[in-house]
């Protein structure tokens, strides 16, 4: 059975403990650096902020025009019986591969548009919450 070590007095401490700073866990990382990104946010564009559900769109768009053209190849060519079950497997693929990058980039823009809502009504609390406490 282990025997359990003696409570550390406020004298002794572990090597272990001296080399580990608090600030210098991965928790507090996250945590300065996301209260300075909050503080100190310049505000951005909406190309910053709507660019990347625009790319996401835009390519999902490109491929799904590249799924319905090889579908409509497939039905109206007449190629060998393999590159048309080639076609016909691969047409589909991209379609559904290209909607759904479409309509994630959709849903993605309304999600971003209550995001900034948010920000702006927690950035007019906070400067209301340094007029009252200020005085």
């Amino acid at each position: 059975m282990e025997v359990l070590p003696k409570v550390l007095e406020v004298d002794e401490k572990s090597p272990e403990s001296k080399d580990l700073l608090p600030s210098q866990t991965a928790s507090s990382l996250c945590i300065s650096s996301r209260s300075e990104s909050v503080l100190t946010a310049a505000p951005r564009s909406n190309w910053e902020i709507y660019r990347k559900p625009i790319v996401i769109m835009s390519v999902g768009g490109a491929i799904l025009l590249f799924g319905v053209t090889i579908t409509c190849l497939a039905y109206t060519l007449s190629l060998g019986e393999v590159s048309v079950q080639v076609l016909k497997m691969t047409g589909p693929a991209f379609l559904s591969l290209g909607l759904m990058m479409l309509v994630c980039g959709l849903v993605w823009v309304p999600i971003i548009k209550k995001k900034q809502k948010q920000k702006q009504k927690s950035m007019f609390f906070q400067s209301l919450k340094s007029i009252f406490l200020n005085r």
